[in-house]
C-alpha cells in the first residue's frame, strides 16, 4: 500500500466510477505505453497491478487491459468486477476463449495459464482480495451478476 491508496479506495468506491471506466482504462494503457510499462495509475495509487494481454475471441487481435491484481499462490487473482457495472468486462469473454495469456507484472512479461475459481476456493480468494481492494464488496452490491474471479499462473 502507498500513500495514495486510501484516496484510490475512496474514489473507487463511488457509484459513478463504472461510467468512467473506459476513460480510466484508456489513460492507464497510454500511460503504460508512454513509460514503456514502468508506470501505471495503479502504481501511483500504491496498488498491485498487471497488464493482461489476451487475444480477442472474434478479432484475433491481442488486447491489452490494465487490471488490479492480487498476488496469490505464485500467480495473480483478477476479478471481472468492472467497478460493479451491470455488464461484465469484455476481457472476461476473451479470457474464457483463450488457452493462455500474456501478463506483464513489475516490468516482466510471461505467458500464463488461467482458471476460473468457484465455490470454497473462490470464497477464500475473495476474502483475500478484499483485504487489498475493499471496494470489491461494494461492487457485489452494485450489480446483480456474479463477479468472476480468475487465477493466472505462470506457464
Amino acid at each position: 500500500m502507498g500513500l495514495l491508496t486510501p484516496l484510490a479506495i475512496k474514489i473507487g468506491s463511488q457509484p459513478w466510477m463504472p461510467k468512467l471506466l473506459p476513460q480510466v482504462t484508456w489513460t492507464d494503457t497510454n500511460l503504460q505505453r508512454l513509460t514503456r510499462g514502468r508506470l501505471t495509475l495503479l502504481d501511483i495509487a500504491g496498488l498491485p497491478n498487471l497488464m493482461l494481454t489476451v487475444v480477442g475471441r472474434k478479432s484475433g487481435i491481442p488486447r491489452e487491459t490494465p487490471l488490479l491484481c492480487v498476488p496469490w499462490q505464485g500467480g495473480w487473482l483478477i476479478a471481472g468486477s468492472h467497478f460493479g457495472a451491470p455488464k461484465p468486462p469484455v476481457w472476461t469473454f476473451n479470457l474464457r476463449a483463450a488457452e493462455t495469456v500474456e501478463v506483464r507484472y513489475n516490468g516482466r512479461t510471461q505467458t500464463c495459464t488461467w482458471r476460473e475459481l468457484t465455490d470454497a476456493e473462490k470464497d477464500r480468494a475473495w476474502a483475500h482480495m478484499v483485504t487489498v481492494w475493499p471496494n470489491y464488496r461494494k461492487y457485489t452490491e452494485w450489480t446483480d451478476r456474479v463477479i468472476p474471479v480468475f487465477l493466472l499462473s505462470p506457464a
